[in-house]
């Protein structure tokens, strides 16, 4: 389905989330190749599970802190604060900023939307990480090719030297839909396939209480705010209170992501997830979140 221009023009600009701000003098020179801007985010970034990959060890602060910055001006200042060089230039382990899916992503975002290509992020779960069989919580970008139309790309698995410790079969600039769900996906192949919700979330049941039709629905929320660019960090949370993670959703709240669902799958029309967020309390996202920091407990946040 060809893409209209007011929805390629949309996501070709920056959004409050992912504008350099002050710091937009630093994408000066970067090249406009989505791959290399990719590498380029995978080389400035580190993931807070990352550590043994590159034998190194998280500072505390950083670990609890980092991934706090819901800004990209804010990632910039980080990074620039260790390591004054060009950002073209790959970062020392413990000089980057440490992160997780959503920041290589937003990150990868904010450079093709300064070189003027369309680009937002993704909520939903990728088979490549871990456990076999289990679709682990996963942030990636969706961006435009002119030839091709919406492909996925994954940031975090731009250096071809980290493969080994993720099932890497395929282009990392070009993920395979039946290797990434978006949100509404899951929540369709749930509800409508009979997949086990056990198999989706940050981790599986034995674990936590982050997995399974709560967990699907959230990240929903997650991405239909991403497609209207409004890319919070993956714990801040807004909505209706539907209990404690790990129990059972309401029939009316399965009902109600029923219908949610497919608007953001597939083919997404612009205008239906433009009106769908706009129309509707419990998925648009207030000014003020409630924020679950992993390390730093729950706050109140007033965003930008």
């Amino acid at each position: 389905m060809p893409e209209t221009k007011e929805a390629l023009a949309f996501y070709a600009s920056q959004s409050t989330f992912s504008t350099p701000g002050d710091l937009a003098r630093l994408y000066t020179g970067l090249p406009r190749d989505p791959a290399e801007l990719a590498r380029i985010s995978r080389d400035l970034l580190i993931h807070r599970v990352e550590g043994d990959l590159f034998g190194h060890t998280h500072p505390k602060d950083r670990l609890h802190n980092d991934a706090e910055s819901r800004y990209i001006d804010d990632v910039l200042h980080i990074l620039v604060d260790r390591d004054p060089a060009p950002l073209t230039e790959r970062r020392k382990a413990e000089d980057r900023f440490v992160g997780t899916c959503r920041d290589f992503t937003l990150l990868h975002c904010s450079f093709l939307r300064h070189a003027g290509i369309p680009a937002r992020l993704r909520s939903g779960f990728a088979d490549y990480f871990g456990t076999t069989g289990f679709h682990c919580d996963h942030v990636v970008t969706e961006y435009w090719d002119d030839k091709r139309g919406w492909l996925l790309a994954d940031a975090q698995l731009a250096d071809p030297a980290l493969h080994h410790a993720w099932d890497v079969d395929f282009d990392p600039m070009n993920v395979p839909r039946d290797r990434f769900l978006v949100a509404g996906e899951a929540w369709r192949a749930i509800r409508e396939n009979g997949a086990d919700e056990r198999t989706f979330g940050l981790h599986g049941p034995q674990e936590g209480p982050f997995w399974g039709e709560r967990f699907v629905a959230g990240n929903i929320r997650l991405d239909l705010a991403a497609l209207n660019k409004v890319e919070t960090l993956l714990w801040d949370v807004w909505g209706e209170d539907e209990g404690e993670p790990g129990t059972p959703l309401p029939a009316q709240s399965r009902e109600f992501y029923d219908g949610v669902a497919p608007v953001i799958s597939g083919e997404v029309s612009f205008e239906a997830a433009r009106d769908l967020f706009a129309e509707n309390d419990t998925l648009r996202t207030p000014r003020t979140v409630t924020c679950y920091a992993p390390f730093n407990g729950p706050s109140e946040i007033i965003l930008r």
